[in-house]
């Protein structure tokens, strides 16, 4: 498996968009620093996922959504690539017994096939929206990551 966190948040994410010839489109734009992160782990062979949208990237929320991935894949031992941020590496993190963690190399955010499903999630769910609150990024967010743990098949392509 392959583990990443993406910050997700009211800053509006400015893309190209399709507009009549002559005519200029208009976008929102914001910048309200307000985030939260969603957790994901996915099996490349399998499609599947597992995902937290969590308030903070810290030691504690890791050690839960270790818990989750080891719930969600019980019958399975889990060798999981993660990236070099400090919660990773923390001397409180609980890792379960099924569950081991590989560190991926330095600097090479590329190596990590997660990071397609945060280009997915931004490119389709988030461009060019300018959101109330919190909570609309959120609901927005949700639905994403559940058209994505839906379709096995589109998460193997992307992975």
């Amino acid at each position: 498996m392959a583990q990443d966190e993406g910050r997700f948040g009211r800053i509006t994410d400015i893309r190209s968009c399709w507009a009549p010839k002559g005519i200029r489109p208009k976008v929102p734009k914001q910048v309200a620093r307000t985030f939260f992160y969603v957790y994901a782990a996915v099996c490349m062979a399998l499609g599947k996922m597992t995902s937290l949208i969590l308030p903070y990237a810290n030691t504690d929320m890791m050690n839960l959504f270790l818990e989750e991935v080891s719930n969600d894949f019980k019958e399975y031992f889990v060798i999981m690539l993660v990236d070099g941020a400090g919660w990773h590496r923390s001397h409180g993190l609980r890792i379960p017994e099924n569950i081991r963690l590989i560190q991926q190399p330095s600097h090479s955010p590329e190596l990590n096939p997660v990071e397609h499903l945060w280009e997915e999630l931004r490119e389709k769910h988030l461009p060019n929206k300018a959101f109330k609150s919190l909570d609309a990024v959120e609901h927005a967010l949700c639905k994403g990551l559940r058209e994505l743990y839906d379709d096995p098949g589109r998460v193997k392509s992307m992975t």
